[in-house]
């Protein structure tokens, strides 16, 4: 039987508001008969008449009603469903897979799907897929770009169970049945010119001839001003095809502003100006080179100055000839290429021993400690600090917490029998036990905090000095009471040995210091092959003198049998990639010091005719080691940073983690391929 239509609520009761006044005025009826029985029967009478033409008003009136509202709310639908056709931001309706249910207009006009069209959102819009829509919390806004469109896509779900809940036509089955809908708002203008506002924003640059004053002293005194002239005339051409303004503040530094959309071509062309400065030829022996500083992203323009001073230092620190970028946190490098000219002059050796000497006098406690996994230069470098601090009677231990087993032969030689005292070495634990504000801590071999023996060491010293031979990258060693770090160094042991040189003249070495220090140099040059200068030979000069004997030092570094064979394998497992560069892999299992075996494998490789450079990789201690080594031709320090490693432009390294050895080659690989193709590398 069909239900007819029933009123509710309010408007039912106003309808049946007669009816009920009707029963309260026969209620009041009643006591007239006890007063009076024919004033009572004239009540009842109009009562009845009352109620009868009530009756007949309301089933009348009844449908009416229904129907005006029926027509009210059908009206007010359509004019819903035509305000919402009509609305200026693109609508679509999406159920649970995706699939379009319903559009409007401005949907249609922008994509030209109509309401035929009901095929998947992903079909019309790629990016908006259908995992997204049915993410438990989608995202509410996210981008889209269309026929060079932005717009600012919103997603909303509209639950059937909270539309149906009191409808007795349609039943929600289990579980959340919805509908999505999604709205697109066109904000390509708003994008445009949030972009022309950050892209015309002034970025601070600094600008240094690396080797100012070697250049000129290298020509004739009237060629002299014609190569300032030359050199100034390029740096100024290059930057005011970029709109930009040049400031000559010192002899050889500039001080440079433009807009931030120029920096994006500078970055592409890989900062022509620092090959281009190297054409200039006036009779002057070497080339010139640059180191540009770039800050940009910061709140002001004085940040962004500050940004650019320490953009600089670090083009410095790693050597110059480079461009260094700043941007907020991120650290870009690019250039670098050239190899670092050893400066004759010891003079910033000399301020720094002196300088060590002050603060060493002003603590009563040493703590040295070289990176994780040391080898023998940063374990020579650390004798070397102890010596300086034992002539000044200061108290120094070493911090040390695993020695391989290259390093355990040179190590034996300072012991309680050879006269060295029982506590000179000494694990992480309790070097956080003795530390307090009266100890120094000196950093060798490395400047990155992660890299050392105990990081956590470092946060508590209220002293630190770093002496480094390192490239320096974004992450370094924070507020330093004494910094030394000079890449064009072979070795930190070459630094340390001129150090001693001006420490003190009461310094006396013994043969097995002597030894020590100069097998640090002998590892890192490969036996005098690689990164040498004038300055090694004299800091080695120096250690002969002192006692070191070349016979010693290399019964010292003699491997056994086992690394031999290792490295042996590893050499004739290696295969060759694009023709120049070498990769193998170095077995961990068997080997004590695996990462020295792949550092000696990589050296040997280079021997390999048409190899231009190296890489070795082992699984050790749950991380991926990756050695690498080249001739000049080719920067593995930049290739290693893209890893997060570092190092020098011919020897360099990294670890990985979170990855096997057959990932890590991969990465490896496509790293070369991707630096190939950009032009970072020349084939």
């Amino acid at each position: 039987m069909k239900k007819s239509v029933k009123l509710k609520g309010k408007v039912r009761n106003y309808m049946k508001f007669p009816l009920w006044f009707a029963l309260v005025m026969i209620l009041l009826n009643v006591p007239v008969y006890f007063w009076d029985i024919r004033a009572g029967m004239i009540v009842s009478s109009y009562l009845i008449i009352y109620l009868i033409v009530v009756a007949i008003v309301y089933h009348q009136n009844k449908p009416m009603l229904v129907n005006e509202l029926i027509n009210f709310a059908t009206q007010y639908g359509t004019v819903q469903k035509k305000l919402l056709n009509e609305f200026e931001i693109p609508y679509v309706l999406l159920d649970t897979n995706g699939k379009i249910l319903w559009v409007n207009e401005k949907f249609t006009e922008l994509t030209g799907k109509d309401k035929r069209y009901h095929k998947s959102i992903t079909a019309v819009f790629p990016t908006i897929t259908k995992e997204l829509l049915q993410q438990e919390e989608p995202a509410e806004q996210t981008d889209l770009v269309w026929e060079k469109h932005h717009f600012r896509v919103e997603l909303k779900k509209i639950y059937f169970q909270e539309m149906m809940e009191n409808s007795e036509i349609v039943e929600v089955g289990e579980g959340e049945q919805y509908i999505t809908a999604l709205y697109l708002f066109d904000e390509t203008q708003l994008k445009y010119y949030m972009r022309e506002n950050q892209e015309q924003k002034l970025v601070a640059g600094l600008i240094y001839i690396d080797n100012y004053d070697e250049a000129l002293d290298s020509i004739e005194d009237v060629k002299r001003s014609l190569l300032t002239a030359l050199i100034e005339r390029k740096i100024n051409k290059y930057f005011t095809q970029m709109d930009a303004v040049v400031k000559r503040t010192e002899k050889d530094k500039y001080f440079v502003v433009f807009q931030r959309r120029y920096l994006r071509q500078m970055e592409e062309d890989k900062f022509s100006i620092l090959e281009d400065v190297k054409t200039v030829r006036v009779g002057n022996e070497m080339a010139v080179t640059l180191s540009i500083g770039i800050g940009v992203m910061a709140n002001n323009y004085m940040q962004n100055y500050e940004y650019a001073r320490m953009a600089i230092d670090l083009a410095l620190g790693r050597g110059g000839d480079q461009v260094v970028v700043k941007q907020g946190r991120d650290v870009f490098y690019y250039g670098g290429n050239t190899k670092q000219v050893d400066k004759n002059t010891r003079v910033k050796a000399r301020v720094k021993a002196h300088a060590l000497r002050e603060i060493l006098e002003s603590r009563e406690h040493v703590l040295i400690m070289g990176h994780s996994i040391p080898d023998v230069d940063a374990f020579g470098a650390a004798i070397g600090i102890y010596c300086a601090a034992k002539v000044l009677g200061k108290h120094a231990q070493i911090v040390i917490n695993q020695v391989t087993s290259s390093l355990r032969p040179i190590k034996e030689c300072f012991t309680v029998e050879h006269g060295y005292p029982e506590d000179l070495f000494l694990d992480s634990e309790r070097a956080l036990e003795l530390i307090d504000n009266n100890t120094l801590v000196v950093v060798v071999d490395t400047n990155r905090p992660t890299y050392t023996e105990c990081p956590e060491l470092l946060k508590k010293a209220k002293s630190i000095v770093v002496f480094d031979h390192h490239r320096q990258g974004s992450e370094v060693i924070k507020n330093p009471v004494l910094s030394y770090v000079e890449p064009y160094a072979s070795s930190t042991c070459e630094m340390i040995a001129e150090v001693l040189q001006y420490f003190s003249e009461d310094i006396k070495l013994t043969d097995s210091e002597a030894d020590c220090i100069y097998a640090g140099i002998l590892i890192d040059t490969n036996n005098f092959m690689t990164k040498t200068g004038v300055r090694t030979f004299e800091a080695a000069a120096y250690l002969r003198r002192c006692g070191a004997e070349v016979t010693r030092v290399r019964q010292l570094l003699q491997n056994d049998m086992s690394d031999y064979k290792a490295r042996a394998e590893v050499i004739r497992h290696a295969e060759v990639h694009r023709n120049c560069f070498a990769i193998s892999i170095c077995p961990s299992d068997g080997i004590e010091s695996p990462t020295v075996v792949c550092a000696q494998a990589a050296n040997e490789l280079l021997n390999i005719s048409g190899i231009r450079a190296s890489f070795v990789l082992t699984d050790y201690q749950g991380k991926i080691y990756i050695s690498s080594r080249s001739i000049d031709e080719i920067n593995v320090q930049r290739i290693m940073e893209r890893l997060g490693g570092g190092g020098h432009m011919n020897t360099a390294g990294c670890q990985l983690q979170d990855c096997s050895i057959e990932e890590a080659k991969k990465i490896l690989l496509d790293t070369l391929d991707s630096m190939i193709e950009e032009g970072d590398i020349k084939e």
